[in-house]
């Protein structure tokens, strides 16, 4: 019988994780099946998750807090974040845990020590929780940078960590910046969350926006001379992190990679 995983969200229509994960369990010579469902009632799709033996699940916006109600157990790190982003069904159990920091942190690694290096991240949402959390679980020191002050601090404080508004980065350096907010996503391609004079004090910068694959940010950071660390890789190593906690094998990154790439060319 074929094994059902799904994604879980609202909207979802234009998510690549079904194509994604959908070649892995082909590569990997899986017979399951990863659907994408816009949920309306998240107590309703959490119960048809049980009731259908639905064994894995991607949780994205809006419910990645929300579900945390809803679930049997909440590992450590999903814990720390107060965010979901997976689900694991264990015979009607579903265990709740977040592979988000994973995927930052691999990320990183693919260019660059985290240890004792110094990254200034730009947004307070959830992903710049995984990203703080992944940085400082390697022994990085993050900065958090935001344009609304209220709820940047409010996020350093509780972490414990240094604050700046948007308008003092110009007089920040550090090893790394990392763009956490939506801004440059498709289809505001023509915008960035920060100036370019900046970028010059920041040697690597990261997206996590992989749509598109290279945005405005990047650009101006490579014609900077920064080192460039795309969205993509984050977007590929959460959702392999995934899969591994689903099934106990290891994903075809490349596979993943090429799949997804593949996707963001029809597009353009």
């Amino acid at each position: 019988m074929k094994d059902i995983y799904a994604l879980i969200g609202n909207p979802v229509g234009h998510s690549l994780s079904p194509a994604m994960h959908n070649r892995a369990y082909r590569e990997m010579g899986i017979d399951a099946c990863y659907v994408a469902f816009e949920v309306t009632d998240l107590k309703g799709a959490v119960s048809g998750i049980r009731a259908l033996g639905i064994k894995g699940v991607s949780v994205t916006i809006p419910f990645k807090t929300a579900v945390l109600t809803y679930l049997d157990e909440i590992e450590e790190e999903a814990l720390a974040l107060g965010a979901v982003n997976t689900i694991i069904n264990e015979k009607g159990y579903l265990r709740g845990t977040n592979t988000d920091w994973w995927g930052v942190v691999l990320a990183l690694r693919e260019v660059m020590e985290i240890s004792g290096k110094t990254f200034v991240i730009v947004g307070a949402g959830g992903t710049a929780q995984a990203a703080l959390y992944g940085i400082r679980k390697e022994g990085g020191n993050p900065i958090i940078v935001n344009r609304t002050p209220e709820k940047g601090r409010a996020l350093a404080e509780r972490v414990g960590c240094p604050f700046y508004p948007l308008e003092e980065l110009k007089r920040l350096k550090a090893d790394c910046l990392i763009n956490t907010t939506p801004v440059g996503m498709y289809p505001h391609v023509d915008v960035s969350p920060v100036e370019a004079e900046v970028l010059k004090n920041f040697p690597y910068v990261m997206d996590v926006i992989y749509n598109p694959l290279t945005t405005k940010l990047l650009r101006e950071a490579r014609a900077q001379g920064a080192v460039t660390i795309l969205g993509l890789s984050m977007f590929v190593y959460q959702g392999a992190r995934q899969i591994t906690l689903w099934t106990k094998g290891e994903p075809p990154l490349w596979a993943m990679r090429e799949e997804v790439l593949k996707h963001l060319q029809k597009e353009t």
